[in-house]
């Protein structure tokens, strides 16, 4: 870590450090949570689908080739049409409250980790 230094604006005390530092402190927050979790037996998922998900794979899809399921086996397992699975991890549509549900159940995942993330207006 590189110096660091202190200043005061205002009367309230700041900090100035390196952007790497920054970084470097944000990693190992991050670390800490994941640990955490960890410890609390709460389940974490591969840096692979979270970036994956970020960058707009569809939800649904990235969770069922996580979980090592065929989009026909996945539909089967929910009690849904192998099509309307396909319009759900296309985009085409959203997918009802129930069908989200189905599909949750059966990746073991929560539901509203299928439900993509709304654009940043």
């Amino acid at each position: 870590m590189s110096k660091v230094q202190k200043i005061e604006l205002d009367g309230t005390a700041y900090v100035v450090l390196t952007e790497e530092d920054y970084e470097d402190l944000r990693d190992l927050a991050d670390a800490r949570a994941v640990r955490a979790a960890i410890a609390a037996d709460e389940e974490t998922y591969p840096s692979e689908l979270v970036d994956a998900i970020l960058d707009g794979a569809s939800p649904v899809r990235a969770f069922r080739k996580w979980r090592g399921m065929k989009a026909t086996e996945l539909a089967r397992a929910a009690g849904l049409a192998p099509a309307y699975l396909s319009e759900i991890e296309t985009g085409r549509k959203t997918g009802s409250a129930r069908a989200l549900k189905a599909i949750a159940g059966k990746l073991d995942v929560d539901m509203a980790l299928l439900v993509p993330a709304a654009e940043d207006a």
